[in-house]
C-alpha cells in the first residue's frame, strides 16, 4: 500500500497523531478512537494492522498488552517526497512572513506616531 493510502485515511492519522505523543497501549487508542469516530474496537484493530504493516506503527508485547509506537521510515519516505514540493511553497512563505513583519512594523510606526501627536 501507498504511503499517502495508509495516510488517506483520518482514523489512521489520528491514529498516528496520538502515538507522535508517546507510545500508547492498543486499548488506549482504541478508547480515544472509538469516542471520536464511533468506530468498533475490531475496526480500530484493522486500521493499527495497516499502519503496522506498513510500517507507520510499531508493536511491542509487554505481558498481555500491545504497546504502539511511530514508525518513523516511511515518513522519512513522505518527507522526502514532499520536499520537491516544499522548495516550491517555501519561497512563497518567507516573503508572506516578510509582508506581514512589514505590515506589523508599519502598524507599529503608526500607532508610535499617533500617540506622540497633541
Amino acid at each position: 500500500m501507498h504511503a499517502f493510502d495508509v495516510l488517506g485515511d483520518p482514523v489512521r492519522r489520528r491514529i498516528l497523531e496520538l502515538l507522535a505523543d508517546g507510545e500508547r497501549a492498543a486499548g488506549a487508542v482504541t478508547e480515544v478512537i472509538r469516542a471520536e469516530f464511533g468506530i468498533s474496537q475490531p475496526a480500530v484493530s484493522q486500521h493499527l494492522k495497516v499502519l503496522r504493516d506498513n510500517g507507520f506503527a510499531l508493536v511491542r508485547q509487554e505481558g498481555t498488552r500491545r504497546l504502539y509506537a511511530v514508525g518513523h521510515e516511511p515518513l522519512r519516505d513522505v518527507d522526502v517526497w514532499l520536499d520537491r514540493f516544499r522548495r516550491s511553497w517555501t519561497p512563497h512563505l518567507d516573503a508572506l512572513a516578510t509582508e506581514i513583519a512589514r505590515g506589523k512594523r508599519a502598524r507599529r510606526l503608526r500607532e508610535e506616531e499617533e500617540g506622540d501627536s497633541p
